[in-house]
Protein backbone atom coordinates (compact mmCIF):
# COMPACT_ATOMS: atom_id res chain seq x y z
CA UNK A 1 0.00 0.00 0.00
CA UNK A 2 1.18 3.37 -1.24
CA UNK A 3 2.12 5.16 2.16
CA UNK A 4 -0.31 8.86 2.34
CA UNK A 5 1.09 11.89 3.88
CA UNK A 6 -1.62 14.35 5.10
CA UNK A 7 -0.70 18.16 5.17
CA UNK A 8 -2.32 21.26 7.27
CA UNK A 9 -1.22 23.84 5.51
CA UNK A 10 -2.51 26.29 8.51
CA UNK A 11 -0.43 24.57 10.61
CA UNK A 12 2.40 25.64 9.01
CA UNK A 13 1.44 29.24 7.19
CA UNK A 14 -1.66 29.78 9.12
CA UNK A 15 -3.07 33.31 10.42
CA UNK A 16 -3.64 30.93 13.80
CA UNK A 17 0.38 31.12 14.24
CA UNK A 18 0.85 34.29 14.52
CA UNK A 19 0.77 37.15 17.08
CA UNK A 20 -2.66 38.68 17.52
CA UNK A 21 -2.53 41.59 14.27
CA UNK A 22 0.96 41.06 13.84
CA UNK A 23 0.14 40.58 9.92
CA UNK A 24 2.46 40.78 7.95
CA UNK A 25 1.31 39.71 4.23
CA UNK A 26 4.55 41.42 2.56
CA UNK A 27 7.18 39.31 4.60
CA UNK A 28 5.74 35.89 4.85
CA UNK A 29 5.75 33.47 2.16
CA UNK A 30 4.85 29.99 1.99
CA UNK A 31 8.26 28.47 1.77
CA UNK A 32 8.12 26.81 4.85
CA UNK A 33 5.45 24.64 3.63
CA UNK A 34 8.07 23.45 0.50
CA UNK A 35 9.91 21.98 3.56
CA UNK A 36 6.99 20.14 4.83
CA UNK A 37 6.50 18.62 1.49
CA UNK A 38 10.26 17.34 1.51
CA UNK A 39 10.02 16.21 4.77
CA UNK A 40 7.21 13.86 3.89
CA UNK A 41 8.33 12.65 0.56
CA UNK A 42 11.38 11.36 2.55
CA UNK A 43 9.63 9.71 5.15
CA UNK A 44 8.54 7.83 2.01
CA UNK A 45 4.94 8.97 1.51
CA UNK A 46 3.93 8.37 -2.28
CA UNK A 47 0.62 9.91 -2.01
CA UNK A 48 -0.45 13.57 -0.44
CA UNK A 49 -3.65 15.45 0.79
CA UNK A 50 -3.17 19.39 1.18
CA UNK A 51 -5.84 21.30 2.96
CA UNK A 52 -5.36 24.79 2.62
CA UNK A 53 -7.04 27.63 3.86
CA UNK A 54 -6.55 30.29 6.93
CA UNK A 55 -2.86 31.32 5.23
CA UNK A 56 -1.63 34.55 6.60
CA UNK A 57 0.48 34.66 3.35
CA UNK A 58 -0.60 35.59 -0.42
CA UNK A 59 2.46 34.84 -2.44
CA UNK A 60 0.46 32.51 -4.83
CA UNK A 61 2.86 29.25 -3.72
CA UNK A 62 6.24 31.34 -4.65
CA UNK A 63 7.77 30.41 -1.37
CA UNK A 64 7.06 26.93 -1.70
CA UNK A 65 8.20 27.18 -5.50
CA UNK A 66 11.64 28.20 -4.42
CA UNK A 67 11.56 25.74 -1.32
CA UNK A 68 11.59 22.69 -4.36
CA UNK A 69 14.02 24.23 -6.15
CA UNK A 70 12.57 26.83 -8.53
CA UNK A 71 14.29 29.77 -9.51
CA UNK A 72 12.76 33.17 -10.23
CA UNK A 73 14.80 35.73 -12.51
CA UNK A 74 14.12 39.57 -13.66
CA UNK A 75 15.29 40.22 -17.03
CA UNK A 76 18.50 41.06 -15.73
CA UNK A 77 19.04 37.65 -14.55
CA UNK A 78 19.02 38.63 -11.41
CA UNK A 79 17.40 35.96 -9.05
CA UNK A 80 13.88 37.16 -6.99
CA UNK A 81 13.84 35.97 -3.60
CA UNK A 82 10.34 38.08 -2.86
CA UNK A 83 7.07 37.68 -3.83
CA UNK A 84 6.32 41.24 -3.65
CA UNK A 85 8.92 41.58 -6.29
CA UNK A 86 7.20 39.32 -8.56
CA UNK A 87 6.03 42.52 -10.86
CA UNK A 88 9.43 42.32 -12.35
CA UNK A 89 9.65 38.54 -13.18
CA UNK A 90 11.15 37.66 -16.52
CA UNK A 91 11.09 34.07 -16.36
CA UNK A 92 11.45 30.87 -14.31
CA UNK A 93 13.75 27.87 -13.99
CA UNK A 94 12.16 24.69 -12.88
CA UNK A 95 14.44 22.32 -10.61
CA UNK A 96 15.20 18.83 -12.26
CA UNK A 97 12.29 17.28 -10.10
CA UNK A 98 8.82 18.40 -10.75
CA UNK A 99 6.82 15.64 -9.77
CA UNK A 100 7.34 14.79 -5.84
CA UNK A 101 3.94 12.60 -5.27
CA UNK A 102 2.21 9.74 -7.55
CA UNK A 103 -1.08 11.55 -6.85
CA UNK A 104 -1.58 14.97 -4.87
CA UNK A 105 -4.67 16.30 -3.84
CA UNK A 106 -5.24 19.51 -2.17
CA UNK A 107 -8.94 20.31 -0.64
CA UNK A 108 -9.49 23.52 -1.09
CA UNK A 109 -12.32 25.56 1.26
CA UNK A 110 -13.40 28.16 -1.24
CA UNK A 111 -14.10 28.29 -5.09
CA UNK A 112 -12.24 31.15 -5.82
CA UNK A 113 -9.96 32.35 -8.74
CA UNK A 114 -6.59 33.39 -8.38
CA UNK A 115 -6.71 37.22 -9.67
CA UNK A 116 -9.75 39.79 -10.28
CA UNK A 117 -12.44 41.22 -7.93
CA UNK A 118 -13.04 37.74 -6.62
CA UNK A 119 -9.02 36.57 -6.54
CA UNK A 120 -7.12 36.42 -3.47
CA UNK A 121 -5.55 39.76 -2.47
CA UNK A 122 -8.71 41.46 -2.56
CA UNK A 123 -11.60 38.84 -0.97
CA UNK A 124 -8.99 37.78 1.20
CA UNK A 125 -6.50 39.70 1.16
CA UNK A 126 -7.58 42.47 4.30
CA UNK A 127 -8.00 39.21 6.22
CA UNK A 128 -4.09 38.73 6.62
CA UNK A 129 -3.04 42.93 6.75
CA UNK A 130 -3.70 43.85 2.93
CA UNK A 131 -5.20 47.34 2.89
CA UNK A 132 -6.92 48.78 -0.58
CA UNK A 133 -4.00 50.64 -1.13
CA UNK A 134 -2.43 47.05 -1.37
CA UNK A 135 -4.36 45.55 -3.94
CA UNK A 136 -2.88 47.37 -7.14
CA UNK A 137 0.51 45.44 -6.52
CA UNK A 138 -0.36 42.36 -4.94
CA UNK A 139 -2.66 41.62 -7.96
CA UNK A 140 0.20 42.76 -10.06
CA UNK A 141 2.71 40.56 -8.74
CA UNK A 142 0.70 37.41 -8.92
CA UNK A 143 -0.88 38.70 -12.42
CA UNK A 144 3.15 39.01 -13.79
CA UNK A 145 3.46 35.10 -11.66
CA UNK A 146 0.56 33.73 -13.52
CA UNK A 147 1.31 35.30 -16.81
CA UNK A 148 4.91 34.33 -16.74
CA UNK A 149 4.05 30.49 -16.08
CA UNK A 150 1.44 30.05 -19.18
CA UNK A 151 4.13 31.86 -21.60
CA UNK A 152 6.65 30.25 -20.17
CA UNK A 153 5.97 26.62 -19.68
CA UNK A 154 2.32 26.59 -20.55
CA UNK A 155 1.25 26.22 -16.87
CA UNK A 156 -2.09 28.10 -16.96
CA UNK A 157 -4.18 27.61 -13.71
CA UNK A 158 -5.36 31.52 -12.65
CA UNK A 159 -8.80 30.86 -13.40
CA UNK A 160 -9.41 27.30 -11.63
CA UNK A 161 -12.15 27.17 -9.01
CA UNK A 162 -9.69 27.58 -5.70
CA UNK A 163 -6.76 28.64 -7.06
CA UNK A 164 -7.42 32.09 -5.15
CA UNK A 165 -7.35 29.32 -1.82
CA UNK A 166 -4.83 30.45 0.73
CA UNK A 167 -3.60 33.23 -0.52
CA UNK A 168 -2.96 31.37 -3.96
CA UNK A 169 -1.78 28.66 -3.19
CA UNK A 170 -3.97 26.36 -4.75
CA UNK A 171 -2.38 28.13 -7.53
CA UNK A 172 0.70 27.90 -6.69
CA UNK A 173 0.08 23.77 -6.08
CA UNK A 174 -1.31 23.33 -9.54
CA UNK A 175 1.46 24.95 -11.26
CA UNK A 176 4.33 24.11 -9.04
CA UNK A 177 3.43 20.28 -8.13
CA UNK A 178 0.72 19.59 -10.50
CA UNK A 179 -1.79 18.94 -7.73
CA UNK A 180 -5.49 18.28 -8.53
CA UNK A 181 -7.82 20.83 -6.57
CA UNK A 182 -10.76 19.62 -4.82
CA UNK A 183 -13.33 20.50 -2.86
CA UNK A 184 -12.23 20.35 0.78
CA UNK A 185 -15.99 20.38 2.20
CA UNK A 186 -16.95 17.78 -0.44
CA UNK A 187 -13.73 15.70 0.40
CA UNK A 188 -14.94 15.38 4.58
CA UNK A 189 -18.37 15.20 3.73
CA UNK A 190 -18.12 11.87 1.99
CA UNK A 191 -15.36 10.41 4.29
CA UNK A 192 -17.50 11.55 7.09
CA UNK A 193 -20.59 9.68 5.73
CA UNK A 194 -22.05 13.58 6.35
CA UNK A 195 -25.50 12.87 4.71
CA UNK A 196 -26.38 10.35 6.75
CA UNK A 197 -25.35 11.83 10.00
CA UNK A 198 -28.02 14.97 8.61
CA UNK A 199 -30.80 12.90 7.90
CA UNK A 200 -30.89 11.79 11.76
CA UNK A 201 -30.53 15.35 13.30
CA UNK A 202 -33.48 17.55 13.99
CA UNK A 203 -31.39 20.71 14.44
CA UNK A 204 -28.04 21.66 12.94
CA UNK A 205 -25.57 24.15 14.52
CA UNK A 206 -22.72 25.34 12.57
CA UNK A 207 -20.33 28.23 12.65
CA UNK A 208 -17.15 29.99 12.02
CA UNK A 209 -15.08 33.24 12.97
CA UNK A 210 -16.61 35.34 11.33
CA UNK A 211 -19.36 34.96 8.27
CA UNK A 212 -19.03 37.02 5.75
CA UNK A 213 -19.39 36.79 1.83
CA UNK A 214 -16.27 33.98 1.54
CA UNK A 215 -18.79 31.90 3.65
CA UNK A 216 -21.02 31.08 0.91
CA UNK A 217 -17.65 30.89 -1.19
CA UNK A 218 -17.41 27.01 -0.72
CA UNK A 219 -16.47 27.35 3.26
CA UNK A 220 -17.74 24.84 5.65
CA UNK A 221 -20.13 26.59 7.40
CA UNK A 222 -22.25 28.00 3.71
CA UNK A 223 -21.59 24.44 2.47
CA UNK A 224 -23.65 22.78 5.65
CA UNK A 225 -26.38 24.89 5.66
CA UNK A 226 -26.91 24.40 1.80
CA UNK A 227 -27.32 20.63 2.46
CA UNK A 228 -29.61 21.40 5.60
CA UNK A 229 -31.85 23.53 3.43
CA UNK A 230 -32.20 20.79 0.72
CA UNK A 231 -32.69 17.79 3.41
CA UNK A 232 -35.12 20.53 4.79
CA UNK A 233 -33.75 20.18 8.79
CA UNK A 234 -33.27 23.42 10.55
CA UNK A 235 -29.87 24.87 10.75
CA UNK A 236 -28.36 27.85 12.74
CA UNK A 237 -24.83 29.59 12.08
CA UNK A 238 -23.10 30.55 15.36
CA UNK A 239 -20.31 33.31 14.31
CA UNK A 240 -17.94 35.55 15.89
CA UNK A 241 -18.86 38.47 13.47
CA UNK A 242 -21.86 38.25 10.48
CA UNK A 243 -21.43 41.34 7.69
CA UNK A 244 -23.30 38.34 5.32
CA UNK A 245 -26.78 37.28 6.47
CA UNK A 246 -28.33 34.56 4.21
CA UNK A 247 -32.21 33.81 5.69
CA UNK A 248 -32.82 31.84 2.58
CA UNK A 249 -29.98 29.19 4.06
CA UNK A 250 -29.84 29.49 7.63
CA UNK A 251 -32.95 28.96 10.08
CA UNK A 252 -30.92 31.81 12.18
CA UNK A 253 -28.01 33.62 12.55
CA UNK A 254 -26.73 35.13 15.34
CA UNK A 255 -23.26 36.73 16.68
CA UNK A 256 -20.84 37.18 19.72
CA UNK A 257 -21.36 40.88 18.82
CA UNK A 258 -24.80 40.72 20.02
CA UNK A 259 -23.60 40.23 23.57
CA UNK A 260 -20.06 41.76 23.53
CA UNK A 261 -18.04 44.40 21.18
CA UNK A 262 -15.47 42.55 18.92
CA UNK A 263 -12.67 43.20 21.10
CA UNK A 264 -14.29 41.47 24.09
CA UNK A 265 -15.79 38.66 21.80
CA UNK A 266 -11.66 38.28 20.35
CA UNK A 267 -10.33 37.91 24.34
CA UNK A 268 -12.67 35.53 25.69
CA UNK A 269 -14.50 33.88 22.64
CA UNK A 270 -15.39 30.68 24.73
CA UNK A 271 -16.94 32.59 27.77
CA UNK A 272 -19.34 34.68 25.23
CA UNK A 273 -19.93 31.58 22.90
CA UNK A 274 -21.39 29.86 25.99
CA UNK A 275 -23.69 32.08 26.38
CA UNK A 276 -24.47 32.86 23.14
CA UNK A 277 -25.62 29.51 22.82
CA UNK A 278 -27.29 29.39 25.70
CA UNK A 279 -29.76 32.47 24.79
CA UNK A 280 -30.05 30.69 21.55
CA UNK A 281 -31.33 27.13 22.96
CA UNK A 282 -33.51 29.23 24.79
CA UNK A 283 -35.14 31.37 22.38
CA UNK A 284 -35.00 27.87 20.18
CA UNK A 285 -37.19 25.72 22.90
CA UNK A 286 -39.80 28.84 23.34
Amino acid sequence: MLATAVIESARVIGLARLPPKKFQPFELDTFGLGAVVRAAVKKGAARCLIGIGGSATNDAGFGLARALGWIFLDRHGNQITRWTQLDLLATVQPPRRTRWFAHLIVAVDVRNPLLGARGCSRVYGPQKGLTPEDFSHAEGCLRRLAAVLKQRLHRDHARKAGAGAAGGLGFGLASFLGAQLRPGFGLFARKAKLNQHLRRADLVITGEGAMDASTFMGKGAGEIARRCLKLKIPCIGLAGQISSHRKNLFTAQHSLTELTSAENARRRPAHWLERLAARVAKDWRA
